[in-house]
């Protein structure tokens, strides 16, 4: 993974990958180039088998991402070369099945929180707000945030915050549903790393079965159909060295040394 990005940072420690949105002068609100760059990042994070969990976060103590670079778009810059798998590289990015975590700073308005909702887990600072406002300025959120928005807290809930605009602070967002954990914000980071060491214990196989099987399984309302159907993650999971090597260790009384594969 190359380190010279101009629009966002990168950093691995052990088997977890922390991607930073490097914009702080307009609130890491994000732009086509910047897209591009994101795309690439999540790319290289998908086929590398070392990497097994992803944090991303925003620079600066003011923003995770205030969404939509508006002043970008409204100055005539090019908006050509949009990434397929959406903003950030990430919300059109469907069959990513490592884990990703949202260390979310500040604010997290429109794209910005379609990215946090993007991701599978979201720890938010105690400055932290959250809002989908597109409509407010004749816009939608079309990144996701309608879809997403109602299926992880509940429809009421969800038109509550869309059908106004409203900004939601970090305590009532974990009220809500959105977010896992809250902390102050000089604790963000080490409680990010945290989840995802956590994560990092458990067999990267079976983390990606979990993944996949909770997502897709949503394309399915009949629950015994769900629990029938095929999952690529699960067979992989099956025929991994992880699978052998749990039990295993488990029999031996010592830690599992999985292989991710």
């Amino acid at each position: 993974m190359r380190s010279d990005y101009e629009f966002l940072t990168t950093e691995i420690n052990g088997h977890v990958l922390e991607v930073t949105i490097n914009r702080p002068d307009v609130m890491n609100a994000l732009h086509p180039p910047s897209h591009i760059e994101f795309d690439e990042v999540w790319n290289e994070f998908d086929k590398d088998e070392n990497l097994w969990v992803g944090i991303i976060t925003g620079a600066g103590d003011r923003a995770f991402s205030a969404g939509n670079d508006l002043k970008y778009q409204a100055s005539g810059g090019d908006r050509s070369g949009m990434p397929s798998t959406g903003f950030a590289g990430l919300t059109s990015r469907f069959n990513l099945n490592k884990p990703l975590i949202a260390a979310v700073n500040g604010v997290s308005m429109g794209g910005g929180f379609e990215i946090a909702l993007a991701c599978d887990l979201i720890i938010a600072s105690d400055n932290a707000r959250f809002a989908l406002p597109e409509p407010k300025v004749g816009l939608a959120a079309l990144a996701g945030g309608m879809q997403r928005l109602p299926r992880q807290i509940g429809m009421k809930n969800a038109m509550g915050m869309m059908l106004t605009g409203r900004h939601v602070g970090a305590e009532e967002a974990k009220e809500l549903g959105i977010v896992n954990e809250v902390v102050s914000q000089p604790e963000l980071m080490d409680t990010a790393r945290r989840w995802a060491i956590d994560i990092e214990a458990c067999s990267p196989m079976s983390i990606r079965a979990t993944k996949q099987v909770a997502y897709q399984s949503l394309n399915e309302s009949d629950l015994e159909k769900s629990m029938q159907a095929q999952y690529s993650a699960v067979g992989d999971l099956l025929s991994s060295e992880d699978f052998v090597e749990g039990p295993v260790a488990f029999a031996e009384k010592r830690a599992p040394e999985w292989k991710g594969r």
